[in-house]
């Protein structure tokens, strides 16, 4: 696969912890990311945000000089950019705080390394495609609202498309229930409900891939990667 597209996209990481800024900038730079800008403040945050222009910014909850969800909303006064919380708070309120004002993802510390990667590499695709092909196992979706396994049309509602679609975008990265239901459902039906469960029984089943879309107990659900 070729991740140019990827590797050349600015990153801007977030936190108060040196030494976790410092490793997580490591990790993205060993896996190709060449440009990965760090801050510790609500301050630098945005000077640096306004200054160098980042693809991407993955940003803490708990900074020294505010919280992540008010940079968040100063933020959007001049930049529509994917935004990542990363944070060890994973109160349910705290996810819905951040997707609720437009985060494009939630990754609770701590995380796997693989996860990390996958969630940056999936959310800077998604904003930096439109009406692409994506392939998982048999299956090819037209993000222009078609998919075909083994070269046959697959007839799925509305819903388990965009699901389908969520699962083969985050690839290998198990999604949270909520998450699933503000990018799906918009927010609009109560995540206690057993309407997820019975689209995902419906997409194992349309697809056969009842081993392939895994369930992550207290998480949600994830597509495996080959």
């Amino acid at each position: 696969m070729d991740n140019s597209f990827l590797h050349s996209k600015r990153l801007l990481l977030v936190d108060d912890e040196q030494e976790l800024l410092k490793m997580i900038s490591d990790i993205l730079k060993d896996a190709g990311f060449e440009t990965v800008l760090t801050a510790m403040t609500v301050k630098e945050a945005i000077l640096t945000a306004k200054e160098e222009t980042p693809d991407l910014i993955v940003l803490d909850v708990m900074l020294p000089d505010g919280d992540g969800f008010s940079l968040m909303q100063q933020l959007r006064t001049f930049t529509n950019v994917p935004i990542i919380f990363l944070t060890a708070k994973d109160e349910a309120a705290d996810k819905l705080s951040g997707l609720g004002l437009g985060a494009d993802d939630y990754i609770v510390k701590p995380f796997e390394v693989e996860e990390l990667i996958a969630r940056v590499e999936s959310v800077l695709r998604r904003a930096g495609k439109g009406g692409a092909k994506l392939q998982a196992f048999d299956v090819i979706m037209d993000t222009a609202r078609s998919v075909k396994q083994n070269g046959l049309d697959v007839a799925l509602t509305p819903r388990e498309f965009d699901l389908l679609e969520q699962l083969m975008r985050n690839r290998g990265a198990a999604l949270y229930r909520d998450v699933l239901f503000n990018r799906v459902w918009g927010g609009e039906m109560d995540s206690d409900t057993r309407t997820l469960d019975l689209h995902i029984q419906r997409l194992r089943k349309k697809l056969n891939w009842h081993n392939h879309i895994k369930t992550v107990y207290k998480v949600g659900y994830m597509l495996e990667r080959e």
